[in-house]
């Protein structure tokens, strides 16, 4: 647990703080990356984004655990039980599950529209039967709730110097581009849980279809249809990248270190996958500890410049300049 996050945060309880220290362990323990960014956030803002994270993955474990056992129509259930738990937890800022608890407060702190949640639930749940996309459009429309919602609610926490409506576009393609990154690197392990999450005429544009997949997971050999498609879906991560990254300008200059270094870190993967040769369905795409320490203190960087460009005190009505607005 770490108090001086929780102090800062303004976290009083014992259970509300055990609740976002939960939330805080699941994203150092399973998102190095994205952990990696966070702590270049001020510290009153982390707790927020651990315990977005924490529901986040929580949900996801329930649907995508490959140590998991429970046929789809118990992961349904349980999916089903965790979004009662929210809707409860929405309404009273309680929870039977800490990671509800926390993110439940989060939500009141920040004001996130509760149906940002309800969409990320609804794709979480269509992974428990659809198993391939026909189109870029298809997997967009899952990605709305898997990926853009989670932008969005990132975005009351970060805080903008532009009205939001204007910063929530990029933040929505950011979550995108981010997924996307992961679907890239990931299309192995995704098959082993019997999903392709690249659209199908991507694909087959290419000449490649779900069998030719399997057969390169299976015997470990390399076919130039596969890399010809996965080279195509780089591209289309990167267009993705480009129109994400206007928005981070619209953030708060406290917050835009941190995320300055999550797009440089997921965008990094991209450079890995490459360097690799595009070879993810045989192994993970990582990117060196070397490079992720350089990226993360050229953030530390740039947080300790926005510190120092910081006016020690604001005049009444000087939010929008501070950069909280909300």
């Amino acid at each position: 647990m770490n108090r001086r996050e929780l102090d800062a945060a303004g976290i009083t309880g014992a259970a509300l703080r055990d609740a976002y220290a939960r939330c805080r362990a699941l994203n150092a323990r399973h998102g190095r990356t994205y952990f990696l960014a966070t702590r270049l956030l001020p510290l009153e803002r982390r707790c927020a984004v651990h315990a977005l994270y924490g529901f986040a993955r929580w949900a996801d474990d329930i649907v995508d655990d490959l140590d998991r056992r429970e046929p789809p129509p118990e992961r349904d259930r349980l999916l089903r039980l965790l979004e009662d738990d929210l809707a409860h937890g929405l309404r009273t800022g309680g929870g039977d599950e800490p990671v509800v608890r926390a993110v439940a407060d989060t939500a009141g702190r920040y004001a996130i529209a509760p149906g940002l949640f309800a969409d990320f639930l609804a794709s979480m749940r269509s992974d428990l039967s659809v198993t391939d996309y026909p189109t870029y459009t298809d997997l967009r429309a899952y990605m709305h709730g898997s990926a853009a919602v989670i932008g969005l609610q990132m975005l009351p926490v970060l805080g903008t110097v532009v009205d939001r409506e204007e910063a929530a576009p990029h933040a929505a393609a950011l979550g995108v581009a981010f997924q996307l990154t992961n679907f890239l690197r990931d299309v192995g392990e995704d098959l082993d849980r019997g999903r392709v999450y690249l659209p199908a005429d991507l694909l087959a544009a290419h000449g490649v279809a779900r069998p030719l997949l399997e057969w390169s997971r299976r015997t470990g050999r390399r076919d130039p249809r596969i890399r010809a498609a996965l080279v195509e879906a780089e591209a289309m991560t990167r267009a993705v990248y480009r129109d994400a990254e206007p928005g981070i300008a619209m953030l708060d200059p406290r917050v835009r270190p941190c995320i300055r270094t999550a797009f440089t870190l997921y965008g990094a993967i991209l450079d890995a996958v490459a360097d690799a040769d595009y070879a993810v369905l045989h192994g993970r795409a990582v990117v060196p500890r070397g490079r992720r320490a350089a990226t993360a203190a050229a953030g530390l960087v740039r947080v300790l410049a926005a510190r120092t460009r910081a006016r020690p005190t604001a005049a009444p009505g000087a939010s929008r300049a501070e950069g909280t607005r909300r």
